[in-house]
């Protein structure tokens, strides 16, 4: 049944209150503090604690893209699509040790800031027109879309009032700056691990009694294992129906981290949250975000193979079709919603909600600090006090997330759309990672190769893309991932010859300082990623 109860109304009200009024909370103690603070509203500088950045962080990563485009590969791919969490552990650690540090040391506050102090304001300003439109178009779309989607599936609620819905709740959020944004990410982020479990449990237990067992979550597990072993493999042999999707080991060793450190490095809706604090509450927070980064398979994906087994065995040959009676691997999160029991439904609901709304918030509140600081202060007004760009961001959020609710609803036509936003967005990532490493990494690295590294992402990218359709299968078709290795490889190179090229007297002095002194590690942090390392070495092995 595609309807609410009550109950489960009373359950997700109780959640946005509690959300609001401690929203409102942390708000009213900040005015206390500072009023009309650049820094205190877009980074929330010096008020998040570790616990904060790390919930803050997963909860802008985690979105209905998770619970139903990943649960929608899991049903299609299985296992394998976890490694884009997974691989996100061992990424975030490294962003923590190499990353954030410079970021610190530097008092960089946005992405275009750093590209603007390493190599100028042409490279800083084509970026940020590139972040926001990307942001804008691709990302909240489509957190907008899946969010809407998926509550229009449970609640039966028309999915232009969804949209309106989610707008209107992420701004009560947003608007009230990153320390709200933080703090009330922890709640969210507890709701949707809880609401997140429960429909995991049901989906094993249902598995179990469907197959004539006890009705066990354990039982259902080794059900999972063992009527669906071909969904628990992490590595994809070529000739595989998805190897274009997740090619061999180009998980481990290729595009997939060039996906993951241009996320989780070089994003500003990402690295925004750590870029308030101090050093070691940074680094304390992405840690901890590695850590809950292991769990989500076990929310998003499991759900996923669960329903796979299910609808093999004959059972939601409906539910799982679009009107065209065509598989819409992307329904069966929903399908699995609407089975829970009264009460258990909305928690599973809220925790959807959650997952949503914190990130519309964070991308939101991203998208105004990007332009607020890097385009209208730097392009409109020069002189604009902290009060004027607080002011600017918040009517940045709003005109952003009503662009987002308008183009939604064009994204109808997506299939898988967590693979679809991992492909298109990887259109990008080659080239901004490139600029970035060689930024962070080599003091020689000029302008000039940066602009050019800027520029030929997307072309080439397209290039790669396309060429087997203009060519009729001439050039090869490579999966999209080889693709991003092979854009990034050929841009390094690029820049490296450009850079060497340019007479050393005529090199500018980077304004970005870099010192070994900075890598310093905590011994609890060393812990820590040796542990996680020492978890993910373990899961490859077993799902190899």
């Amino acid at each position: 049944m595609n309807a609410l109860s009550q109950a489960d109304y009373i359950v997700f009200l109780i959640y946005f209150a509690i959300v609001a009024t401690y929203g409102y909370y942390v708000y009213h103690q900040k005015r206390k503090v500072t009023s009309g603070d650049t820094k205190d509203f877009f980074l929330a500088e010096g008020s998040l604690t570790w616990w904060a950045i790390g919930a803050s962080l997963i909860a802008s990563n985690i979105s209905a893209e998770h619970f139903i485009g990943m649960s929608g590969s899991g049903f299609a791919l299985g296992l394998a699509i976890s490694t884009y969490e997974w691989m996100a552990a061992a990424t975030l650690i490294i962003v923590a040790v190499f990353f954030v540090p410079i970021y610190l040391k530097n008092k960089i506050y946005t992405m275009p800031q750093f590209l603007a102090q390493r190599y100028g304001e042409t490279v800083s300003a084509v970026m940020a027109i590139f972040w926001l439109l990307v942001y804008v178009f691709v990302n909240l779309t489509s957190i907008l879309y899946l969010g809407a989607l998926a509550i229009n599936s449970i609640t039966g609620i028309d999915f232009i009032i969804c949209i309106a819905g989610l707008i209107v709740f992420a701004v009560f959020v947003t608007l009230g700056g990153m320390k709200v944004i933080g703090y009330t990410d922890v709640i969210q982020v507890v709701v949707l691990i809880i609401g997140g479990l429960v429909t995991t449990y049901l989906a094993l237990t249902l598995l179990s009694e469907k197959s004539g067992q006890e009705g066990s979550m354990l039982s259902g597990l080794s059900l999972l294992k063992e009527r669906a072993d071909s969904h628990f493999h992490m590595i994809f042999k070529q000739g595989h129906p998805y190897y274009q999707e997740l090619p061999g080991l180009s998980v481990l060793i290729g595009g997939m981290w060039i996906n993951n450190l241009n996320y989780w490095g070089c994003n500003q809706y990402i690295i925004q949250r750590a870029l308030g604090a101090d050093l070691k509450t940074a680094q304390h927070g992405i840690l901890f975000a590695a850590f809950i980064k292991l769990l989500i398979p076990v929310i998003a994906v499991l759900p996923g193979i669960a329903m796979y087994v299910l609808y093999q065995d004959g059972l939601f040959q409906t539910e799982m079709v679009d009107a065209a009676g065509k598989l819409k691997p992307d329904h069966a999160y929903p399908t699995l919603m609407n089975l829970l029991p009264t009460g258990l439904k909305g928690v599973a609901f809220a925790a959807l909600t959650a997952a949503v709304v914190a990130s519309l918030a964070g991308k939101a509140n991203s998208i105004s600090t990007i332009f607020s600081l890097d385009i209208y202060k730097k392009y409109f007004d020069t002189e604009a006090s902290e009060r004027k760009l607080v002011r600017i961001g918040r009517w940045t959020v709003l005109v952003s997330l009503v662009i987002g609710g308008l183009v939604a609803p064009s994204l109808k036509a997506l299939d898988q759309a967590y693979q679809f936003i991992q492909e298109y967005v990887g259109f990008i990532s080659p080239g901004v990672l490139a600029i970035f490493m060689l930024g962070l990494f080599w003091r020689r690295t000029t302008s000039a190769a940066a602009l050019a590294g800027t520029l030929l992402t997307i072309p080439l990218s397209t290039i790669l893309k396309f060429l087997p359709v203009w060519t009729n299968g001439a050039f090869p078709d490579y999966p999209f991932l080889d693709r991003m290795t092979i854009t990034f490889v050929f841009i390094v190179v690029v820049m490296i010859v450009m850079s060497l090229s340019t007479k050393a007297e005529e090199l500018q002095k980077p304004k970005i300082d870099v010192s070994l002194q900075y890598f310093k590690l905590s011994p609890a942090f060393l812990a820590g990623s040796v542990l996680i390392i020492g978890i993910l070495a373990g899961l490859y092995t077993i799902f190899w």
